[in-house]
């Protein structure tokens, strides 16, 4: 891969938010979860210390499916306004290709639940949020609840549901089979040998499995409400992502809600001023509530 290439896939690890936690935070780490094939999965809960039995968010981390870890791209802000916060490891596609990753979070979601009153957050309502292809994941996990070959039968708590209540998408990939066309030369040298990664092959050489990893072909009348973050000047992940998504949304019927961020790329401190991080706890309050 070419050096800017590269350059430009490493920034999908880099975090929306990188402010220092201003509360007070109770932090659980490297909480093994799951260990598919003897890879031990960690997850880290934050919670506020403040909070009686707060409402959980998912963060799924960005990396172009095969960088990053849990430390990255946590949203403190969301801890530091009540929630409470658990990021996951996962195998990433340099381990094993899709959809291996979604049955890691789908477990990842039923060990949250069946495990809250150890750590005191509420999972009777979880929401899921991540970034650039970790946003990917988080809609797809969304919107795939019941999906056999997407749930995986990983951990401990197979009775145990992997639904979640609400999604918050930063910039995501919703459509596999169109992200390549609607890709700038820049975003191609990034997007072409991360979803070889993934999927073992371009998009088009097995579209069937390229439909089966795009959330916009999975949306049904029962999916979670929706709010999407999308910056308009975005180079890497075109914003027609995420503007198809709330198409499918809006024919479903669904509640959804898009929000632009003005003059904003791939990331960067936009995503969480007063205006869009406002929209975000209100989103998270008015499904999962605080």
């Amino acid at each position: 891969m070419k050096h800017n290439s590269l350059i430009a896939v490493m920034l999908f690890t880099i975090s929306l938010s990188t402010l220092p936690v201003m509360a007070q935070t109770n932090a659980y780490k490297d909480i093994l979860y799951a260990s598919p094939d003897g890879q031990d999965l960690g997850l880290d809960i934050y919670i506020p210390d403040s909070a009686v039995n707060p409402p959980l968010v998912v963060q799924v981390h960005g990396g172009a499916w095969r960088f990053g870890d849990k430390a990255g791209g946590v949203p403190m802000e969301f801890v530091e306004h009540g929630y409470a916060v658990a990021s996951l490891d996962f195998r990433q596609s340099t381990d094993a290709p899709f959809p291996a990753m979604i049955h890691d979070i789908k477990a990842a979601i039923r060990f949250l639940r069946a495990n809250a009153s150890d750590y005191g957050y509420d999972a009777s309502k979880i929401a899921i949020t991540g970034a650039s292809s970790g946003a990917h994941l988080a809609l797809l996990v969304g919107v795939s609840n019941g999906h056999p070959e997407l749930e995986g039968t990983l951990g401990n708590h197979l009775d145990t549901s992997s639904a979640v209540q609400a999604i918050v998408s930063y910039f995501a990939a919703t459509d596999l089979t169109t992200i390549l066309s609607q890709s700038t030369p820049f975003g191609l040298g990034v997007r072409e040998p991360a979803l070889e990664l993934l999927l073992g092959s371009l998009p088009q050489d097995n579209e069937a499995l390229a439909r089966q990893a795009s959330p916009v072909t999975l949306v049904d009348a029962n999916d979670p409400p929706l709010l999407l973050l999308h910056g308009d000047r975005d180079p890497q992940m075109p914003i027609n992502q995420s503007l198809q998504m709330f198409g499918a949304y809006k024919a479903a019927g669904l509640d959804v809600t898009f929000d632009p961020v003005h003059g904003a790329v791939h990331g960067g401190p936009g995503f969480f001023d007063e205006e869009h991080l406002g929209n975000a706890l209100a989103f998270l309050q008015r499904t999962i509530g605080k």
